[in-house]
């Protein structure tokens, strides 16, 4: 397995697919146009956990000036800007399609770009959960939330990664469909980085078993969306990606933070 040129050459190009971080375009990279996940793949989890040290440098930054609800908020407001909403967006209009009454309704349903009453609320809760969350571990160890926000970024992508694999595409003109499906390979060393980006961030600052605790919930949502798309959708598209990225995100955040306050 190839890390240190599929990894760190593929970054950038990562950053930029799920991002809107001004990522300069280098030489080595290819022209524009549906994805390599195989390439780029194994960088999301590295992605990710930029996105959550963003995160992390704003609250620790607030948490200077303002009480731990604003400083939360902030951070969540960070994360979303540094995507441009990538996951919040598909995690609406899945809810949205889960409105629908056949297969093929709810999938025109997430073509809509306009915002339906499902995907609102779903959106508004899901914002609150993150916020919370965060603000519940500030207030146990601002470095263990600090930890499990870089975390929950890094295991957001694989598991956006492992769903696209999981499952065939619902909808092949899609984005999604276009891009194709990692290979296993891919899913082995995008999970490898991620649980080093883990080691790191989370043994520095929370420790195994509050990481475990969050993992665990994490791998029940992820199977729990998994199986929803399945049913509902019949495979994956780029939306049911987003949402499974942002529920695993928040589902680490619960989990840990229930630990936490299980031994404090």
């Amino acid at each position: 397995m190839a890390f240190r040129p599929t990894i760190f050459l593929y970054l950038p190009a990562a950053l930029r697919f799920l991002t809107r971080l001004p990522v300069p375009r280098f030489a080595w990279e290819p022209e524009d146009g549906p994805p390599d996940l195989d390439r780029l793949g194994p960088a999301f989890p590295l992605a990710g956990a930029m996105v959550g040290v963003i995160g992390v440098i704003v609250h620790l930054t607030a948490l200077t000036l303002l009480p731990s609800f604003l400083a939360a908020t902030l951070a969540v407001g960070a994360l979303v800007l540094a995507t441009g909403a990538l996951h919040e967006d598909g995690f609406a209009d899945t809810a949205d399609g889960l409105g629908g009454m056949d297969r093929a309704r709810r999938l025109a349903i997430m073509r809509d770009s306009r915002l339906g009453t499902f995907g609102a609320v779903a959106l508004l809760l899901a914002t609150l959960l993150r916020i919370g969350a965060l603000e519940g571990l500030a207030g146990l160890s601002w470095a263990g939330a600090g930890g499990a926000l870089v975390a929950a970024s890094a295991l957001a992508r694989l598991a956006a990664l492992g769903l696209i694999g999981a499952l065939p595409s619902a909808r092949p003109d899609g984005l999604a469909g276009r891009a194709g499906r990692p290979a296993v390979a891919t899913l082995w060393k995008a999970g490898i980085a991620t649980l080093a980006i883990c080691v790191v961030s989370v043994m520095m600052t929370m420790g195994w078993m509050g990481f475990l605790a969050g993992l665990l919930i994490a791998a029940l949502a992820w199977i729990g969306v998994v199986r929803l798309a399945s049913a509902k959708f019949g495979g994956q598209t780029g939306d049911v990606a987003g949402a499974a990225a942002l529920t695993v995100e928040i589902a680490f955040l619960l989990g840990a933070l229930i630990f936490a306050r299980s031994i404090g």
